[in-house]
């Protein structure tokens, strides 16, 4: 890790260590959002990190703003930082679009999803938006005049209707009923800016989460089964404490490497292969690790107020999220599988050199 991103993480764990506690989490969970920790985000322009200069972001690469989302994932951070930066912004950029104030949020095309641009007037019906009604601008993607373009649509001229994911999360059904846009709201995407490339982005983003919240998941799980006593002494004496231990160290040790080398891979733009693989490691870890760290813990991890809890919600929610385990495991398969056998050790060389 370089110097620069060293310091950026340690800023950022700081600022989320003082800013988002799990009291904090536990308010953000009734009311979707914490306007705390949005605000002082915004004043250190993490959420724009990975958007370029010239286009109103903050700098940096993709390798630093999943250094980012790793620690925003540690603390089960209630804000779209994910969302606003490597997703929208980069969407918003490429476009020549620019950047809003404020959250931003995007729509990767779920397939019960309509986009309709004549013009600039939108008639649309989004899905599951993460953070849709907290948002600005939800960014997506549509046709017109045979040509893809980038919409970036004022959810203030949306009807919302409130959702949640399993970690109380917002991701909500928007509506656009024959809305014109503003002229800055529309541009020809360039090639390469997709709804695939906006997928990939999107796993990458989870991945990192997921690594952040098992790193933290191991920490908890180490630090309670050396406290709580059973029988005279500390249960993580047990042998089947011990093999939940490992369990969970395991697991969080290879989605995070995983991770971490699709991150530093992103030189533009995040590989498919490394992504897949991440993604496909990080759904799988969040269902071991998140079973074994609850089984070592006990009741009380089931409790809201305690962090396990609020960790392990977003776990199972992130795995499933930008594609599954399965979805990435099947088409990582697939193009392996069509480049030829001789192509599969040099594949994975060339990952581990990078």
């Amino acid at each position: 890790m370089s110097d620069d991103r060293t310091m950026l993480t340690e800023v950022a764990t700081g600022l989320f260590g003082d800013r988002c506690t799990p009291e904090d989490v536990v308010a953000a969970e009734a009311t979707g959002w914490s306007e705390r920790l949005w605000g002082a985000l915004s004043e250190s322009g993490f959420p724009a990190v990975s958007v370029p200069e010239e286009a109103g972001g903050s700098g940096g690469d993709v390798a630093d703003a999943c250094a980012l989302l790793t620690v925003a994932g540690r603390f089960a951070a209630p804000v779209p930082l994910a969302e606003t930066g490597l997703l929208a912004g980069w969407a918003l950029a490429a476009a020549g679009l620019e950047l809003p104030e404020g959250p931003l949020s995007v729509a990767v095309g779920r397939p019960e999803d309509t986009v309709r641009l004549t013009g600039r007037r939108l008639t649309a019906r989004l899905s599951r938006v993460p953070w849709g009604g907290r948002s600005t601008r939800v960014v997506a993607f549509a046709e017109s005049g045979g040509q893809r373009v980038v919409v970036s649509a004022p959810t203030a001229a949306a009807s919302v209707t409130p959702g949640r994911n399993l970690a109380a999360e917002p991701r909500d059904t928007l509506v656009w009923d024959d809305v014109e846009l503003p002229e800055d709201a529309v541009a020809p995407a360039p090639d390469g800016v997709d709804r695939a490339a906006l997928r990939l982005r999107g796993a990458l983003a989870r991945s990192a989460q997921i690594a952040g919240a098992l790193a933290r998941v191991t920490e908890l799980s180490v630090r309670y089964t050396g406290e709580r006593q059973q029988f005279g002494r500390p249960v993580a004496r047990f042998q089947a404490v011990q093999a939940h231990l490992v369990t969970i160290a395991e697991e969080a040790q290879l989605a995070g490497l995983a991770a971490q080398v699709a991150a530093m891979n992103a030189r533009p733009d995040p590989s498919f292969d490394d992504v897949a693989a991440a993604k496909a490691a990080a759904g799988e870890a969040a269902t071991v690790a998140a079973r074994a760290a609850h089984q070592a813990h006990g009741a009380i991890g089931m409790t809201k107020e305690y962090e396990l809890g609020q960790l392990t919600r977003r776990l199972w929610s992130w795995r499933d999220e930008f594609g599954g385990e399965r979805y990435w495991s099947r088409e990582l398969g697939r193009r392996l599988a069509a480049e030829g056998a001789d192509a599969l050790w040099p594949s994975i060389a060339k990952g581990l050199a990078a």
